[in-house]
């Protein structure tokens, strides 16, 4: 057989990769009453351009790009949309108990809702540029909870997005590090 007929094989195995998260509790998901403003704001954290959704999609593809060849760094940006996934999750389940709905739709200032979509994603080719939008896109969500806490009055939801910004800072973290060994 000729090269051209022989199989690529990518060798780097996602194989006990775990989320990449502070080891500590999350708080119960649970809210002090319903409440379509707080659930409008979760909907922009769950899948407006700075949101979760956005930040596993851009990870997973991160991820799947650089595998082949920087395989311990893809699993650390496994590792990190795991843990975004699990922040997807965790605000789904506040925005249904806030009576706000799941439809992939987050409300805008204008007060249209507009539905995720893969133009709020950005791909740069190289690795460096790749960990310096991951940086900067942590902290663009971590400004974004932050403005977020200081609206919403319901002790309950806020102790959940305090603690999901503490995973926030830990992916600043690996992504900083991962950005020093380039």
């Amino acid at each position: 057989m000729g090269e051209r007929n022989k199989a690529l094989i990518n060798t780097c195995s996602s194989s006990g990769v775990r989320p990449a998260m502070a080891d500590l509790p999350y708080p119960p998901i649970q809210v002090r009453g319903r409440n379509q403003t707080y659930a409008d704001l979760l909907g922009i954290d769950y899948c407006g351009q700075v949101s979760e959704l956005t930040a596993v999609a851009q990870y997973i593809n991160n991820e799947s790009r650089i595998s082949w060849e920087k395989c311990s760094t893809a699993k650390i940006l496994l590792s990190i949309a795991m843990a975004e996934m699990m922040h997807l999750q965790k605000l789904g389940g506040l925005i249904i108990l806030l009576g706000g709905n799941l439809d992939y739709t987050a409300k805008q200032r204008n007060g249209k809702r507009r539905m995720w979509t893969p133009e709020y994603l950005v791909l740069p080719e190289q690795l460096k540029k790749m960990l310096l939008q991951g940086i900067e896109g942590e902290r663009e969500t971590i400004r974004q909870y932050e403005m977020h806490i200081k609206m919403i009055d319901d002790d309950c939801v806020n102790a959940v997005l305090e603690r999901i910004i503490i995973d926030e800072e830990y992916h600043i973290m690996l992504l900083q590090t991962l950005l020093h060994e380039c």
